[in-house]
């Protein structure tokens, strides 16, 4: 593909998704603007042969897990060369109440019916408050639409698309459907199961939260049912719980593949390893990257004002994710 079609591709899909949307169009916000909405510092820390090479600042980089990377050289099917790590902003997640509107491109597409598959939050009967919403996976190609990088081997040939997107999935909208996909929550979406949460908690607020016990989020509650569903009196933690769910979700459904465990290629991982991964809020209001976990104490205030900020409106939510890549970086043989 041509540089010159490369770099309009992002604005004909946008083009396309507005004229088709526009006979119904409701909600409303600003467009992403992939330079000033991502927080660049979490591709950092970027590592070469297994060196540190630009480690950025702050507090944030006590998140990184070690590198699953065995040797400063690789050697994969067809290239040699030396081992390179680094984060990468690769999808985004749209946890929204109102169906069919895409923050990222700040429209709402017509529904088919009014009120239907709208998102809320209630009191259940133990006076407690839980969240649903619906959910958009989208390829955020940033490098390509920024032409950058465009002959890293380290990176994929794509281009910005809508992948996946909840209101036509039945097991996101119902927990019984939602067992179709995930029979194991019978023994970890229960009480007992929880109080080992309580040390992927800590470990997430300290740094990065404990892969093995995948049935956490740490303080966002448990990952099962991965359903649209989750508990919680925080709007921005429960949306945040539901944003990974989708990577569990999508990872369950082998559509997502972790770009984090192998240096010669992705391997699929129908149980994530959630370490891979960090979210970062860009809507309603931007944010800064948190690995899995992180109570929103630490990151959320302020995060969802009653009537939205920026052009952008409450209770619709867009995150950033990035994640963990490795890969061999050399010569083809």
């Amino acid at each position: 593909m041509s540089k010159k079609l490369r770099a309009n591709s992002f604005l004909i899909f946008i083009i396309i998704l507005l004229l088709v949307g526009t006979a119904e169009a409701g909600k409303s916000g600003k467009m992403i603007n992939p330079i000033t909405d991502v927080d660049w510092s979490g591709i950092f820390p970027v590592k070469i042969g297994g060196v540190t090479i630009a480690k950025g600042g702050g507090d944030l980089f006590s998140d990184t897990p070690p590198d699953n990377i065995k040797s400063p050289v690789c050697v994969c099917k067809n290239t040699i060369g030396l081992s390179v790590s680094f984060w990468e902003p690769a999808r985004i997640s749209e946890t929204v109440k109102d169906p069919y509107y895409f923050p990222t491109i700040g429209t709402q597409l017509g529904n088919s019916k009014e009120g239907f598959l709208y998102g809320n939050s209630s009191v259940n009967a133990d006076n407690g408050k839980t969240t649903n919403a619906q959910e958009h996976w989208l390829i955020f190609a940033v490098w390509n639409m920024l032409d950058l990088f465009l002959d890293f081997p380290c990176l994929d040939a794509e281009q910005f698309d809508i992948a996946y997107i909840t209101e036509v999935d039945p097991t996101w909208q119902d927990d019984l459907l939602g067992f179709i996909l995930n029979p194991e929550a019978l023994l970890f979406a229960n009480p007992i199961a929880n109080l080992a949460c309580i040390a992927d908690s800590v470990k997430a607020n300290y740094n990065y939260p404990l892969s093995p016990l995948f049935w956490c989020m740490g303080s966002w509650g448990n990952a099962y049912p991965l359903t649209g569903t989750a508990g919680g009196n925080n709007e921005v933690q429960a949306n945040a719980a539901l944003a990974s769910r989708m990577i569990f979700k999508l990872g369950r459904e082998m559509l997502l593949w972790d770009t984090g465990v192998n240096v010669c290629g992705k391997v699929p991982t129908p149980i994530w390893i959630k370490e891979n991964y960090r979210l970062q809020l860009a809507r309603p209001v931007r944010g800064r990257i948190v690995p899995i976990g992180r109570s929103t104490l630490l990151w959320g205030s302020s995060k969802n004002p009653p009537f939205g900020a920026g052009g952008n409106p409450a209770d619709d939510f867009m995150w950033i994710m990035f994640r963990k890549r490795v890969c061999c970086a050399g010569y083809s043989l």
